[in-house]
């Protein structure tokens, strides 16, 4: 299983996880609701209120969810940092795999 971050604007935020439980590139995404990113951006320093996702997906779909998270994504170059999941409880393993199977199933 990996654990999948994406800062995005709030107000996209529902939208973005709605399309990838939709497309099922992802089982669950947490949406926390405000957060503070501060970074360089075309040379200047920049601090925005964000929105996170934290996106749960399995091994076999992690793939499919970066080029789908990188088409819908707002932003020119979106943060996409997928992590990997050391230890996850096995019946949540299960689920997170069955709900992210292509073709459904």
């Amino acid at each position: 299983m990996k654990v999948c971050l994406s800062t995005c604007p709030s107000e996209r935020a529902d939208d973005l996880a709605a399309v990838l439980i939709n497309e099922r590139v992802a089982a669950c995404v947490n949406i926390i609701a405000s957060v503070r990113s501060v970074y360089r951006w075309q040379g200047a320093v920049r601090s925005e209120s964000e929105a996170l996702l934290v996106i749960k997906t399995s091994d076999s779909a992690v793939e499919r969810l970066m080029a789908r998270l990188a088409k819908i994504h707002p932003y020119q170059t979106p943060e996409i940092v997928v992590l990997p999941a050391e230890a996850v409880w096995p019946s949540y393993l299960a689920w997170v795999q069955q709900e992210t199977s292509f073709p459904p199933g």
